[in-house]
């Protein structure tokens, strides 16, 4: 995944930098009263805390930030973007009912990615409540607003009458299912991509979850007290995408890089970041194992022509969260890409590692010398390796299906547009490939497919990005995508990999800007019924059996919300909806590669 925020890397180094003071001895003059191109103070912290660093390093501000540090950047990002000590909506309570919170493992609930183990994202009847026939009565029940930085992509957890819902303002919200209201809200240190898991730790339900700087929490469900708070692994770059996985008392939680987004900067030494998954003790936060994607610590290598010092292999991260084998005993991850040369076998890959000791038992690399980092997309090509791409890694799971009589797979989508099946049981054996998407770095099928035992059901996004010179823009430039490129969902027979049925996507309205028709954000179904939304801010229910849409909701608007101040909607991405008792809920906006804001989550209900 090529573009991150560098929001996760600011706040472990703040204490050491004044950002503010930076900001008044280098920017205000310009920025605290604005003229002509220079834009004001409050229209850069609308921007993205990457666009700000490519601004600084390589942009029109680049003159501005000669003889900073690299610490001192990220300090000075600290202060004019986004943080998570702002923006956050008001976490006063407003649920009146007394009634404890009660977690038991077989009620109605969508606990952390998936609703199981395997990482099917699939509903059972009894669990979702909602049928064919009646989908297609769903409407908005309430509305909340997540704050003010335009990113809603945490993925829900629904669970004993309790919505549990982050923000990348670096809040945790506590909410009643039925009306919205809050129980409690949590401040963590930094904004938050991964999704909620409840499990239990010390014999109270726990939240568990990751921030951007690699902090781990362990929250008390009922009263949103922290009960520990780690940050197992201290490269600086380190970053929590995936969501946890809890497994009979432990945390399994993989982590991911915003290394490789650092790479067109002629002065950084690219690079040294290494993916892992760590197992805690779920009771005390105290690490069990650590299993890294690659086995050595990067070493240095070639300098470029300006003389600084590369470094590698490096990369791997892991972007999405573990499927436990029950059977076996073992843990499935899926890799990116290498961020430099040296390519290593275990990027782009699907990794088995032992639940008990995290030992890896087998590998399957599924393509070859992946290495690419943002560097390559500058004129420049600055730290870019040699291979230079496709950057075509993992940003799902793999989903652990029966194939009947015995026989099993690991299906999984990749952002080359292929799906896979292989053999778990073979040590990862090719079954089946086809292709669904033409794929590219934000291409093909990107954060997650769904399975119901007969069929995976992919979406692709394949978003075509653009770019036009904005003089209002600190970088100079404003991304844009093509409204009628992308997009698409196809349902596949799990035993043989055939196409049962496709679903062309809906072009995007000429009265729509910022608008994509790619879906790119995880699929989830139920018996039934596939949901899958798009960046052109539609939530879209389709048949199971034909891919005919059954449902179609709009979501890029203004909602009044149930915490008081207006949110709106926007694109769909990265996480999807969770179906749980006659109620369906989602996130909705994600501008960060040029499409709509928006801060909103949404609860529909077809009562």
């Amino acid at each position: 995944m090529r573009y991150v925020c560098l929001i996760t890397l600011i706040v472990p180094i703040l204490s050491a930098q004044d950002g503010s003071a930076i900001y008044k001895e280098r920017c205000a003059i310009c920025h605290d009263m604005p003229e002509g191109r220079a834009p004001a103070l409050s229209a850069i912290k609308a921007m993205t805390p990457e666009a700000v660093y490519v601004a600084l390093t390589s942009g029109v501000m680049k003159s501005r930030a000669e003889g900073l540090s690299t610490p001192e950047i990220f300090a000075l990002i600290g202060y004019i973007a986004p943080t998570s000590g702002q923006a956050a909506a008001s976490f006063t309570r407003t649920c009146k009912s007394d009634v404890p919170f009660k977690f038991t493992q077989n009620s109605p609930q969508w606990n952390g990615w998936s609703t199981s183990a395997t990482n099917s994202r699939y509903q059972d009847a009894s669990a979702a409540g909602l049928t064919v026939a009646n989908v297609p009565k769903l409407k908005l029940k309430w509305a909340f607003n997540l704050g003010d930085i335009p990113v809603a992509r945490s993925q829900p957890a629904v669970a004993g009458g309790r919505v549990f819902i982050a923000s990348q303002t670096g809040a945790v919200y506590s909410l009643d299912r039925e009306t919205g209201c809050t129980y409690w809200g949590f401040k963590a240190a930094v904004g938050i991509r991964s999704g909620m898991t409840i499990g239990e730790a010390n014999g109270v339900a726990a939240v568990f979850f990751g921030d951007g700087g690699a902090n781990l929490y362990a929250l008390n469900a009922e009263s949103g007290e922290l009960i520990w708070k780690v940050q197992p692994e201290s490269h600086f770059g380190t970053t929590v995408t995936a969501t946890a996985r809890f497994y009979k008392g432990v945390v399994y939680q993989p982590f991911s890089s915003i290394e490789e987004a650092l790479a067109p900067d002629p002065k950084f030494e690219c690079c040294t970041f290494r993916g892992s998954v760590v197992a805690l003790d779920a009771a005390t936060g105290k690490k069990i194992w650590q299993t890294f994607t690659i086995s050595e610590p990067a070493k240095p290598t070639a300098k470029d022509a300006g003389g600084t010092q590369r470094r590698g292999p490096s990369g791997a991260g892991v972007w999405s969260t573990p499927t436990i084998d029950e059977r076996l005993g073992v843990l499935y991850v899926a890799t990116g890409d290498n961020y430099s040369d040296p390519p290593t076998n275990t990027s782009d890959a699907i990794l088995a590692l032992s639940l008990k000791t995290g030992e890896l038992l087998w590998t399957r690399q599924l393509t070859e010398k992946d290495a690419f980092n943002t560097g390559c997309s500058v004129p420049q090509r600055t730290n870019c390796p040699e291979t230079a791409g496709p950057d075509h890694d993992f940003g799902q799971p793999p989903i652990l299906v029966s194939l009947g009589g015995g026989k099993r797979a690991l299906v999984i989508g990749q952002k080359s547009g292929m799906v896979h099946a292989i053999d778990p049981d073979r040590k990862g054996e090719i079954l089946w490939q086809t292709r669904v998407g033409q794929g590219s770095p934000l291409g093909g099928s990107q954060w997650g497919s769904a399975a119901d035992g007969r069929k995976v059901y992919v979406a692709i996004s394949d978003v075509a990005i653009g770019g036009v010179a904005d003089p209002k823009s600190p970088v100079g430039f404003r991304l844009t995508l093509d409204p009628k490129k992308g997009g698409g969902l196809h349902g596949l027979d799990l035993k043989t990999g055939k196409i049962q049925w496709s679903t062309k996507p809906i072009p995007c309205a000429d009265t729509r800007t910022d608008c994509s028709p790619a879906q790119s954000a995880a699929v989830s179904a139920i018996p039934g019924v596939v949901f899958s939304g798009s960046l052109d801010g539609h939530l879209r229910a389709y048949s199971a059996s034909t891919g005919e849409i059954l449902w179609d909701t709009d979501t890029e608007r203004e909602f009044e919300t149930v915490n008081g101040k207006p949110a709106h909607g926007g694109s769909l991405d990265a996480a999807g909806p969770a179906v749980v008792s006659g109620m369906v809920f989602v996130n909705s906006g994600y501008a960060q590669f040029g499409g709509m804001a928006g801060n909103v989550f949404l609860a529909f209900s077809a009562k």
